[in-house]
């Protein structure tokens, strides 16, 4: 897969959603009913971070969610890029990139949503093909003003800022026009999986799903 290519499908996949869940899960038993919670209220694209022993197992599991589009976050190595394309993950996102990272996606037909900063990251990504990057960390890295900053000169360049985004900070983000959609913890909060509260999940993904959206 051509850089290109999989910049395509990576915009088609931020433009499903103003957020995409990001999601951290010790427990498999709630995977399959987070991930149809979260569908359920308008969130299709979810990012499973693999910081947990059982992240490829929750990928396996909701890649079977019907209307879901399973991705794996936190992609650091090829042993990763594989084992998350063979868990049945749809897209990649990662906290940077390296030569070695993007070759590894490309090699195993995986679209990428690779991590920037600056703008000199934001250009080397360019350079080789990529024009849909993630932008970590959001907040850290100096919030909406940096990434509209960034647009100025590379306008042909769009954001899905993930890092500290949040339901009151979000809507600064998706307002600039190099912002595709943005990344999100809060629509999956622990107490709610833990309670079962699915229903509230479900309210919580509603509301995500229309910010930004006035004017759009």
């Amino acid at each position: 897969m051509t850089p290109q290519n999989a910049s395509a499908i990576a915009r088609d996949i931020a433009n499903l959603a103003p957020i995409i869940p990001v999601l951290v899960l010790d427990d498999l038993a709630y995977a399959r009913p987070l991930a149809e919670a979260l569908v359920a209220g308008g969130l299709p694209a979810l990012e499973v971070t693999l910081r947990t022993p059982v992240a490829l197992d929750v990928i396996r599991a909701m890649a079977d969610v019907p209307g879901g589009v399973v991705g794996a976050g936190t992609l650091l190595t090829p042993a990763d890029v594989r084992a998350a394309k063979a868990a049945g993950a749809k897209f990649g996102v990662s906290p940077g990139a390296t030569d070695t990272l993007l070759k590894a996606c490309e090699d195993e037909d995986l679209p990428l949503l690779p991590g920037a900063a600056t703008a000199s990251e934001v250009m080397r990504l360019f350079e080789r093909g990529y024009d849909m990057l993630k932008f970590f960390p959001a907040e850290a890295a100096g919030g909406a003003p940096a990434i509209k900053a960034i647009g100025a000169p590379i306008p042909q360049v769009s954001f899905c800022p993930t890092g500290g985004v949040s339901p009151e900070n979000a809507e600064s983000y998706l307002s600039l026009p190099n912002v595709i959609c943005a990344g999100g913890s809060w629509v999956a909060p622990k107490d709610k999986m833990l309670s079962g509260d699915w229903d509230g999940i479900t309210a919580l993904a509603r509301a995500a799903s229309t910010l930004g959206r006035k004017g759009r």
